[in-house]
C-alpha cells in the first residue's frame, strides 16, 4: 500500500525527547524477565475460563458451558500457534521473541502447562460436573451399565441411524493409513482372522452428522430423567458388526488436531477467491499436531498411531471422558435446562431509536452510542434494512470480515443492490474459520450486482465500518456506522462490543475517504480524526503515549486506560513502561493475551492490569489518554499487536460528543475497573488472582450491572412505574479504581 502522504497534527509537532525518569526503563528493556510469552498468557486465559467452569456460584450448565469453551479454545491454539512453533521448530530457527524464549523452550512450557490444564478440566468435568448433573436429573451413561430396555433401544437406533454411515477402512500393505480430516473422531481397530496369528488393523470414522451426544427417549412424567449416551460409546459398543468372521482384539477411540493456518501469497494468487477455496480444503488435511486417545488405549496402539501422524510422545494426550468438551455442546443447548442457566436477558432499545424511527432524521440531529449486547444489535440491522428501502440512499459501502449464516445484512445489501443501488462490500476472505462463509456471501453478493473487493493485497481488513450515502432535502449526506465488532447478528448477543451512528460531517469525510483508499489506487492522505492501520495508528499511539509521559513530567494530569483483547506489541508496551516511569498512572482492562508484565519496581510499578472473563466475551477496545484535563477517547477494532498495526486494516475513531464521550469516561470504564467479581489482576510472575471487595467495598460485578442497568430501561420504555436504576460511578479522571470503597452503590450479583 502506499506511504501516506499527508502528516497528523500529533506528527507535526516535535517529538519530545524522552525524559530523564524513564532512563531506568531503557536500561531495563532488554531484560527477557520482563515480558511475559505471547503463547503462555494465552494459556493463562484459557485458565481464566477454565475457573468459570470452576465457580460453584455458576449456575450448572454455565459450568458445562465454559468447560466446552476451554477445549474449543485449545484446539484453535494447536492447530494454529502450536502448529507454527513446530514449524519453526521443524526448520531449526533461532529467532526468539522479546521474553527469551526457543521455540523449543516454549513448546515444552505449552505441553506442560496445557497438560495441567486438560487434567484439571477433566477432573472436573469427572468428579463434580458429572454428579451434579445427575443430582438434577440428567445423566451421561455408559454403556455397558443400561439395563435391558435402553440397551435393546441403543441397538435399534445404532442399526437405523448409525450403522449405514460407517465405514471400515483397512491399514495393510494394500491399504494405506487413511488422510483423516482435522478434529476428526476415529476408532482404531485390531482383530484377527480365524486361523491366523497376525494382527489386522482397521480405522472406523465417527460421522460427523449424527451428535457425538445423543439424547435417548423420556416419558412424559415431569420427573423423568435426561439419559444421554456418547456417540463414539456407542459404535464401539457395536463394532463387531462392522467386522463379520473377525475376532476384534481391541478397539480405541483418537482424535487428531491438524494444522489449520491458510498459506496464501496474494501477490501470487490470480484469484483470490478461489485460491482460498483450495485452501480451505487442504487445511484440513494439515500435518497433524496433537493426538488426543482413550486413558486405557495400549501403548502399541499409541505408537501406531504416533508413527502414522508422524508425531512423538510430547504431541499425544491421553483424556478420561470424552475426547472434546465440545461434544457436550447438547447440554449447553437444550431449552429444558433453562432453570440451570443465567437468567434470560434481552438486549434494550436505545431511547434515541424508538421502534419505526427515520435514522437519517436522528443522526442528521445528533450521534448515537450503543453498548452491545445491553444495546440492542437490532437497530444497526434496522438500519441498514431501512436504507436498502429507502429511495434517496444512493449507495451503501462496508467492511465484512465476519458476519452470520442467515446473515440479515447481507440479505439486505443483496436488496439494496437488486433495487439498482451502489453497493460495495469489501469482504474479508481470510477471516479465520469463517473463510467459507464469506466465499458465500461474497458470490450471492456479486451475483446481485453488488461491487465485491476481496480485501487488500497484503493485509487483513479488520475495521468494521458502514458508509451510507443519501439525497436529503437540503443536500448529499454521508452517514456512517463505526464499531468494535463484527456484523454478525448471533455474536452481537454474546460479544461486549461498541457501535458509533454518525452523521458528523467531519467524521463520515474520512469514513469516506477510508474506503476510497481501500477501493482505490489513490494513497492514505493522513485524516485527523480516524487512526488507521497500517498507515499512521501504530505511530499516532505511541505519540498519545508520550504525550502522556511528558505530560506527567511536567507535573500535569496525566492517566492512560486501555480495554483490549490483547497486548503484544513491544514497542507500545516499552512506551507503557517509560509512562510509568514517569508516574502516569496506567490501567489496562486486557481479557486475554498480556506480554506487559505490570507492578515491577522501578519499570511498571504504576501499571494494573486485570481481566474479565464473564457470561459475554469482552470483546470492545477503548483507548482512553487524559491529556492534562482534555481527555481524549477512541474505540477501535484494533488490538495492540503487531498484526493489527502492520498486517491489517483497522480504525480507531474518537468519541467526541460530550454526552457520548462522558458515558465512556464516567460510566462504562469505571464499572470495568471496579469490577470485583469477574475481575482478575495480573501478577508480577504473569499469574493472575481473582479480585475480591476489601473491606466496605461493594461486590461489583461490570457485565451484571450492565445487564441491570439495560433491564430497566426497557421497563421504562416499556410503561414500567418502577424508576430505573441509578448508579453512581465515580469519574476516572478523580478517582483511581483503588479508591472504589467510596462508591455509592452496592450490589448483589
Amino acid at each position: 500500500m502506499p506511504e501516506a502522504t499527508a502528516r497528523t497534527e500529533e506528527e507535526e509537532s516535535s517529538a519530545v525527547a524522552a525524559p530523564e525518569v524513564v532512563q531506568t526503563a531503557h536500561e531495563r528493556f532488554g531484560d527477557p524477565k520482563n515480558f511475559i510469552n505471547r503463547e503462555l498468557s494465552w494459556l493463562e486465559f484459557n485458565r481464566r475460563v477454565l475457573e468459570e467452569a470452576q465457580d460453584q456460584r455458576q449456575p450448572l450448565i454455565e459450568r458445562v458451558k465454559f468447560l466446552t469453551i476451554v477445549s474449543s479454545n485449545l484446539d484453535e491454539f494447536f492447530e494454529i500457534r502450536v502448529a507454527g512453533i513446530k514449524q519453526q521448530i521443524e526448520s531449526e530457527t533461532s529467532d526468539v521473541g522479546p521474553d527469551g524464549l526457543s521455540p523449543t523452550e516454549v513448546f515444552d512450557r505449552i505441553q506442560k502447562t496445557v497438560r495441567q490444564l486438560v487434567a484439571t478440566q477433566y477432573a472436573l468435568w469427572k468428579n463434580e460436573l458429572l454428579p451434579e448433573l445427575a443430582k438434577n436429573g440428567i445423566y451421561v451413561r455408559e454403556i455397558a451399565e443400561l439395563p435391558a430396555k435402553r440397551a435393546a433401544w441403543v441397538q435399534r437406533y445404532f442399526q437405523r441411524e448409525v450403522f449405514p454411515m460407517l465405514t471400515p477402512l483397512a491399514v495393510d500393505a494394500s491399504h494405506p493409513f487413511p488422510h483423516l480430516l482435522n478434529r476428526s473422531h476415529n476408532l482404531l481397530v485390531r482383530a484377527k482372522a480365524r486361523r491366523r496369528d497376525e494382527p489386522l488393523h482397521a480405522i472406523v470414522q465417527v460421522p460427523r452428522v449424527v451428535p457425538r451426544l445423543i439424547l435417548m427417549p423420556r416419558g412424559k412424567a415431569a420427573d423423568e430423567p435426561w439419559e444421554y449416551i456418547y456417540l463414539a460409546s456407542l459404535i464401539k459398543q457395536h463394532i463387531g458388526e462392522l467386522f463379520p468372521g473377525l475376532i476384534l482384539d481391541e478397539v480405541h477411540a483418537f482424535r487428531v488436531t491438524r494444522n489449520s493456518d491458510l498459506y496464501i501469497d496474494d501477490e501470487e494468487a490470480e484469484n483470490l477467491l478461489r485460491t482460498i477455496e483450495q485452501e480451505l480444503r487442504r487445511s484440513s488435511r494439515g500435518n497433524a499436531v496433537r493426538l488426543e486417545v482413550e486413558p486405557d488405549c495400549p501403548k502399541d496402539f499409541l505408537e501406531l498411531l504416533l508413527r502414522f501422524f508422524d508425531l512423538t510422545e510430547a504431541d499425544a494426550y491421553k483424556l478420561d471422558g470424552p475426547l472434546s468438551m465440545t461434544h457436550l455442546t447438547p447440554l449447553v443447548t437444550n431449552d429444558a435446562f433453562a432453570k440451570l442457566k443465567d437468567r434470560p436477558f434481552q438486549p434494550a432499545r436505545d431511547p434515541a431509536l424508538p421502534p419505526h424511527v427515520d435514522f437519517f432524521e436522528v443522526l442528521r440531529r445528533q450521534d448515537v452510542l450503543l453498548h452491545h449486547p445491553y444495546d440492542s444489535f437490532d437497530q444497526i440491522v434496522e438500519w441498514i434494512e431501512a436504507a436498502a428501502k429507502d429511495p434517496q440512499v444512493l449507495a451503501i459501502k462496508i467492511t465484512l470480515y465476519r458476519t452470520s449464516g442467515d446473515s440479515p445484512i447481507v440479505k439486505a445489501l443483496i436488496d439494496a443492490a437488486n433495487a439498482g443501488k451502489q453497493v460495495t462490500a469489501i469482504v474479508e476472505l481470510r477471516a479465520r474459520f469463517d473463510e467459507a462463509m464469506n466465499i458465500q456471501w461474497a458470490r450471492r453478493l456479486e451475483e446481485a450486482g453488488a461491487h465485491v473487493i476481496y480485501g487488500v493485497v497484503g493485509l487483513k481488513t479488520h475495521c468494521k465500518a458502514l458508509l451510507i450515502v443519501r439525497r436529503d432535502a437540503d443536500r448529499l449526506r454521508h452517514y456512517v456506522h463505526l464499531g468494535t465488532g463484527n456484523y454478525h447478528s448471533r455474536t452481537a448477543r454474546i460479544y461486549t462490543d461498541f457501535s458509533l451512528l454518525a452523521g458528523e460531517p467531519e467524521l463520515t469525510e474520512e469514513v469516506a475517504t477510508v474506503f476510497n483508499t481501500l477501493t482505490g489506487l489513490a494513497g492514505y492522505p493522513g485524516l485527523k480524526k480516524l487512526m488507521v492501520a497500517p498507515f499512521d495508528m501504530h505511530s499516532r499511539l505511541i505519540q498519545l503515549i508520550e504525550r502522556e509521559r511528558d505530560n506527567a513530567s511536567a507535573g500535569k494530569p496525566a492517566r492512560i486506560v486501555a480495554k483490549l483483547n490483547a497486548l503484544v506489541d513491544q514497542e507500545l508496551i516499552e512506551k507503557l513502561y517509560e509512562a510509568s516511569c514517569a508516574e502516569v498512572t496506567i490501567d489496562l482492562v486486557v481479557r486475554g493475551i498480556c506480554c506487559l508484565r505490570p507492578k515491577i519496581p522501578d519499570l511498571s510499578e504504576n501499571i494494573r492490569v486485570i481481566s474479565i472473563v464473564g457470561r459475554f466475551l469482552e470483546h470492545s477496545r477503548i483507548y482512553y489518554f487524559e491529556n492534562a484535563g482534555d481527555p481524549s477517547v477512541y474505540l477501535s477494532s484494533a488490538d495492540w499487536m503487531p498484526r493489527n498495526f502492520f498486517r491489517r486494516i483497522e480504525v480507531a475513531f474518537p468519541i467526541e460528543t460530550p454526552a457520548l464521550r462522558d458515558q465512556i469516561i464516567n460510566d462504562v470504564i469505571p464499572t470495568f475497573l471496579h469490577d470485583r467479581v469477574k475481575a482478575r489482576e495480573l501478577q508480577p510472575d504473569g499469574t493472575y488472582r481473582r479480585l475480591k471487595p476489601e473491606g466496605p467495598e461493594p461486590r461489583r460485578q461490570a457485565q451484571w450491572q450492565f445487564r441491570e442497568v439495560s433491564r430497566e430501561r426497557t421497563k421504562k420504555l416499556s410503561g414500567s412505574k418502577k424508576k430505573p436504576r441509578a448508579d453512581k460511578l465515580i469519574p476516572i479522571s478523580v478517582v483511581h479504581p483503588d479508591s472504589a470503597a467510596s462508591a455509592t452503590t452496592s450490589e448483589k450479583p
